[in-house]
Order: structure tokens, then sequence, then C-alpha cells
């Protein structure tokens, strides 16, 4: 049976056929979708959006500071000799009077024994100079005896009496340096690092003391203000004087070193008379409660000074977006056109915004979303409570 052969030409044309249609459905395709671009077409977002508001704010103001006791007292032997008790440990917490040291203590004891003999001894002579005195004062009286005699019998006594009054200082010396040897708790407070051991031997001229101990009942916390910080700190605050603009100051706060906030607030009290030259920087202190003892000297952290902002608009910083060092919002219109506008932030508390400028409270920005969006874009706006944003991050 004989097949009949493909035409080339017709198989060709049918190709060409099928390319055109193609080409066509791909093309209006594209048409309509620019045309659906162009109209328009696809519906506006809904993105959630915030109204300003004014609130009574705080911003602060942090600086370094370093701790210290009340009092930090050096603890330091009195009498020479070798440490043969050490009855607290590093660390411990002592009260006033509570023994700390003891230096060995016969050589002082035996120094006691021999001044308290030689008291005896001299009242012993003192008495026989007494006996003599009173001998010889009825012979003088007829004539049995001198003048004279008299009076070198007087001189004895009063040599006498003087050698007791120097031997009952020493004997009172004596014991002063006995009890010396026990060294006592000046003040209540922790005890530092203890770098003798039993058997050391230690004096008076000593450069190192036996131990710090740091009474803790209030603590200082010293900090430092740069001559810039301190012309805004005096702006900041009422009063002619800086002892008045202390006095006015609120209640400062000590973040510590985990920056966990200390649960007592402190006080600043003093400022230093003058500026440190090498440093271009003048110290001030504040003290703060603590009875439970949870600060100790040597910590760090940072004192924060409260700076309150009456009825300041408020903004969340998720609401802003940056761009060439400037701040921008989306200001949403009544339309629901989102407009980049512009603002200058004059502080900051949490994760809030304060506006000096650019806008005006009752103002519509949107809130989150803002990678999505252009200016003159619409959306659908999807209001938030800023009541609803400040329970959940409060100011």
């Amino acid at each position: 049976m004989r097949q009949n052969k493909p035409n080339p030409q017709m198989s060709r044309l049918l190709l060409y056929v099928c390319f055109f249609f193609l080409g066509a459905i791909a093309l209006y395709g594209c048409s309509n979708a620019s045309s659906a671009n162009t109209a328009g077409e696809f519906p506006p977002q809904s993105l959630p959006v915030v109204q300003v508001d004014s609130a009574t704010v705080n911003t602060y103001q942090e600086f370094t500071a370093s701790l210290q006791g009340n009092r930090d007292i050096e603890v330091r032997p009195q009498v020479d000799g070798y440490l043969d008790k050490i009855y607290i440990d590093e660390g411990a917490h002592v009260t006033k009077g509570q023994p700390l040291f003891h230096i060995d203590a016969h050589p002082y004891q035996e120094v006691v024994n021999n001044t308290r003999a030689s008291l005896q001894a001299a009242k012993a002579a003192m008495e026989s100079a007494a006996i003599n005195v009173e001998k010889l004062t009825p012979l003088v009286q007829n004539n049995v005896v001198s003048a004279v005699q008299l009076k070198s019998a007087q001189s004895a006594y009063d040599a006498a009496k003087a050698n007791v009054a120097q031997a009952r200082a020493a004997a009172a010396s004596a014991g002063i340096n006995l009890g010396y040897t026990t060294i006592y708790a000046q003040a209540d407070g922790y005890v530092g690092r203890i770098p003798f051991k039993t058997g050391s031997l230690v004096s008076r001229t000593t450069a190192e003391p036996l131990t710090l101990l740091s009474e803790t009942k209030e603590m200082h916390a010293y900090f430092s203000l740069s001559e810039t910080a301190f012309l805004q700190f005096k702006e900041q605050f009422k009063g002619n004087t800086i002892e008045e603009k202390i006095k006015h100051l609120p209640d400062v706060e000590l973040v510590q070193a985990d920056n966990s906030l200390y649960p007592q607030k402190g006080k600043i009290e003093i400022v230093e008379g003058q500026f440190n030259k090498s440093i271009g920087a003048i110290n001030f202190r504040a003290t703060f409660p603590n009875a439970a003892g949870l600060l100790r000297s040597g910590n760090t952290g940072k004192i924060r000074i409260p700076n309150p902002h009456e009825r300041a608009l408020v903004i969340p910083q998720e609401a802003t977006y940056e761009l060439q060092d400037k701040v921008f919002v989306f200001v949403v219109d009544s339309s629901g056109k989102v407009v980049g506008k512009p603002v200058t932030i004059k502080g900051r508390s949490g994760n809030y915004y304060l506006v000096d400028q650019g806008l005006s409270k009752g103002d519509q920005i949107v809130y989150a979303g803002l990678d999505k969006l252009r200016d003159g874009a619409k959306i659908i706006p999807r209001k938030l409570s800023m009541d609803s944003l400040f329970k959940a991050n409060p100011l």
C-alpha cells in the first residue's frame, strides 16, 4: 500500500499560524494588565493608623556613676605584732563593736605587768617619803632639827608623788596598747578583702590596711557632668543658685550594671565647687537608701535625672521612618491619601518620640506597614487607640 508523504510547506505554514496566535494572546494579556494598572484597579491597603495625642512625659538624662558607702573605713592596727586571730571572713556583714582581728597580746601584757609593778613601787616610795615628812615636821617645830632637813624631805615626797603619776600614766598607756591588740568594727557594714593571714606581721606603718569596712546604710553615687551638660542643667531647673536648683531637682533613679532599675530613688545632695580641668567636668553626688544592703561599694551604674514635659505630642517609634538622617511619618488625610512628612524630635521616652515640630494634635499617622507605602498612595485607615498602645508599652 502506498503512503502519502507529508508536505513540508504545509507543516511550516501550520507552525507559523500557531506562533501568531500565541503571540496575539500574550500581547492581549499584557495590554489588559497594563490597562488595569493604569486605571488603578488594585484595591487600597487596610493599614492601622493612630491619632497624635499629647501627654505628660518624662525624658531622662543618664550619667555613668560609681558607688561608695557613706563611709569607707580603713581598718588599721594601732600596735605592732603578729596576727594570731582573724574573727571574720571577706564580704561578711559586721556590727559596730564586733571584734575583727587579734594581735598577739603577750608582749603587751608583760608591759602592763611591768608598769603595774613600777606603779606599786612608786606608790611605796611616795608613802615612805610622806612618813619622813610627817616625822620631821614636829621636830622642826620644836627646833630639834633644822628646817633644811624638812625641806629636803618634802622635796623627796614631791618627787615620789611625781613618780607615781608617771608610773600611773605608763600603766594606763600599756593598758591602752593591750586593748589595741583586739581590733573592733567602727561601724555597721561589710568587710572587704583581707590581704593578711594568721601569722602575718603587721604594724602602724604598714602601707596596706587590714581590710576596708564599708558602711552601706546609705550609698553615694558619684557622677560627672560635662560643661555643656552642666549649662543645660542650669537652664532646665528653677532657682537662682546651684543650691536652689538642686533643691528643685526631682528624685533620681539608679540603673544598675545589668540595666535593672534600683527599687528606691535617690536625691542629689552636693556638687563640687569647680570643674576638673583635666577632664572638663564637674562632679555631683546622689544618695540612695540601702537598708537591704543590695548595693555595695565599688558597684557601677547610671544616674537617671528625669525631665518632665507637660502636654508633649507623643508618637510611637514604629510609626516613623528615617530618610537622609531625618525622621518622617505618613500623615493620612480625610480621603485616605498618605503623605510623608518630616518631624523634629525633642526627646524619647520608652518606645515613643516626643515631637517638637511637624505634627499637630489630632493628626492621623500610619502606625504599621510603612515599607509598603509611597507618597500619594491611598489606604483604608484602621484606627488604633493611643491608650491601648500606652497600656501595651507604657511611657
